[in-house]
Formats: C-alpha cells, sequence, structure tokens
C-alpha cells in the first residue's frame, strides 16, 4: 500500500429554484459534483454529452472535482473523464485518490478505531439486528451478516471487533475510511437520526443508498470538509464553487459552495437546502449547467 500523505503535502501532487434561463452564466473556478444519481446515469455509465461538457470545462480553465461516497476501486467508469489534476475526492471525504495513477490513494482522513467501536456499540444498543463492515484504502470487510458486494471479491468475512483489529499486518494494518451499518428493516431516514443521535459524538453518519445503511466517517470529515481543503491550496473561495448533488451525503458540499444544484430526482432534503435544480441524471443535468457556463 502507498503510504497517504502528510497533512501538510498539498492536494495537487433555501429553497430550489428553477435552473437558469439558457444563456451564459458566470463561469465558476472549480465545479465539484457526485456521480451516483448525478453525474452517472442510472446504468452507472458516463453520457456522451456529459463527457464533453466535463472536457470543455476544463479545457475553459474550471476545474472539475468529483466528490463521491465511492472507494477508489470503484473509480474507473470516471478515470478516463477527469483532466488536468486527476484527482478525486473519495468515501465522503475520507480519501483523495489519483485517477492518473492507477487510482492511488495519496491522502486518508481516516476513522479512528477506537471511535469505530464506540460507534458499534452504541448503534448494537440502539438498533437491534444491525451489521456492519469495515471499508478500508486497500478493499472491504464484512460481518457475516452483512450484504456483501459481489464485486468485491477479495473481501473477508468476520465479527466487526475482528475487522477493527489494531494490526501492523495484511488488511488491517490499512486506514479505515467508512464503517458501513446495516439495518434489513429500518427506514433510511429514521435510522440516520438515531445513528447520529446514538453515535454522533464519535464520527461523522450520512447515507446515499435508498435502505438502511450508514456511512460513518472520523469526526469532522466529510464531502465539504475535503472540497474546503482542496480549494483553499487552490485560492479558490466557496463563492467560486458550482456544486451538484442528489443524497443526504451531498448536502454539507451543496451548503458549502457558493452555487449548488439538486438533480430533479434529488432526496427531499437536498431539494430544500441547495440554490437551483437541474435535470435528471438520466436527461444530463449536469452537462446542462456546464453548457450554460461556456
Amino acid at each position: 500500500m502507498t503510504p497517504p500523505t502528510r497533512p501538510s503535502e498539498r492536494l495537487d501532487s433555501p429553497s430550489p429554484q428553477s435552473p437558469p434561463s439558457p444563456g451564459r452564466c458566470t463561469a465558476p473556478r472549480l465545479i465539484a459534483t457526485d456521480l451516483d444519481g448525478t453525474l452517472l446515469r442510472n446504468d452507472k455509465t458516463v453520457s456522451d454529452r456529459t463527457i464533453a461538457a466535463l472536457a470543455a470545462a476544463e479545457a475553459a480553465g474550471i476545474e472539475v472535482f468529483f466528490v463521491t461516497g465511492r472507494p477508489a476501486r470503484w473509480m474507473g467508469v470516471v478515470s478516463e473523464h477527469v483532466h488536468g489534476h486527476g484527482l478525486a475526492i473519495c468515501a465522503n471525504g475520507a480519501a483523495i485518490v489519483d485517477l492518473h495513477a492507477g487510482r492511488r490513494v495519496i491522502r486518508v482522513r481516516e476513522l479512528a478505531r477506537r471511535d469505530a467501536l464506540a460507534v458499534v456499540h452504541a448503534l448494537r444498543a440502539a438498533a437491534p439486528g444491525v451489521s456492519f463492515a469495515v471499508e478500508r484504502t486497500g478493499g472491504i470487510h464484512y460481518e457475516p451478516e452483512y450484504p456483501s458486494f459481489p464485486h468485491d471479491p477479495g473481501a473477508s468475512f468476520a465479527p466487526v471487533e475482528e475487522l477493527l483489529t489494531d494490526s501492523h499486518e495484511g488488511h488491517y494494518a490499512e486506514p479505515i475510511v467508512k464503517l458501513l451499518a446495516y439495518h434489513p428493516s429500518g427506514d433510511p431516514d429514521d435510522f440516520l437520526a438515531l445513528g447520529r443521535k446514538a453515535a454522533g459524538a464519535h464520527a461523522e453518519f450520512t447515507r446515499s443508498s435508498p435502505s438502511a445503511l450508514l456511512e460513518i466517517s472520523g469526526r469532522g470529515v466529510s464531502k465539504a470538509s475535503t472540497l474546503a481543503l482542496a480549494c483553499e491550496e487552490r485560492g479558490i473561495t466557496p463563492q467560486e464553487v458550482v456544486a451538484f448533488g442528489d443524497m443526504p451525503n451531498d448536502l454539507a458540499m451543496l451548503t458549502w459552495a457558493g452555487t449548488s444544484y439538486a438533480m430533479a430526482n434529488a432526496h427531499p432534503d437536498v431539494l430544500l437546502c441547495t440554490t437551483h435544480t437541474t435535470a435528471s441524471n438520466e436527461d444530463d443535468g449536469v452537462a446542462t449547467i456546464i453548457e450554460s457556463f461556456l
């Protein structure tokens, strides 16, 4: 595993409104976009129109950051469509990934083991039936009861206390970027509120799945806080950023950016907290707005 960079290193080596009327809008200095449900279509592809819009933005000097809950290993779908700096923000802000260097993780904002264990104990008491998975920089590892992803063949299976072992060898030596908590019968939004109430002092809680699945990061780690670090190093203010998203894990980023767009297919909370709406991910909503800048 390539060691993450030191924190001092640089990253570069309220109600919804209708979309703006057709015409030229003021171009931002940086575009930050979520992937699933936002930039990607429902079949997880990038449309030709969106590919062209991303390339045109970069050619015009606008930096583009993919800011996603996905781990580095799931970034192949957009690896060819990031230009210039080549970086992406993954795992809801916990990892900076160089897509030009084989999706190498170059910086980690990890979840401390003691905090992860505190969350496990609190959620087990508050939500019987919960199961867990641990996402590390090198891959994901599951409790036997957790519904695993079939395209993660390198995963291991063990009780979460074992998965969170503080070891200096093998998979368990890799930093923890996310703890995942799944409940088979919970309401997604209610489960998120419960998680924050039960264990919000130990970690950051969010969600992006239609099921009762919590994505849990280290304290202070979010899409917004890591994007803010990238912008600070580039001398870019929030007012010079346009952000796109559709789910609760995008809310912090959307409210931080000077201009934000909710997709037409967005979660109701996202629609309430963004400054604008655009067309759905199926209808190239991100590309529509980028074209209006150019």
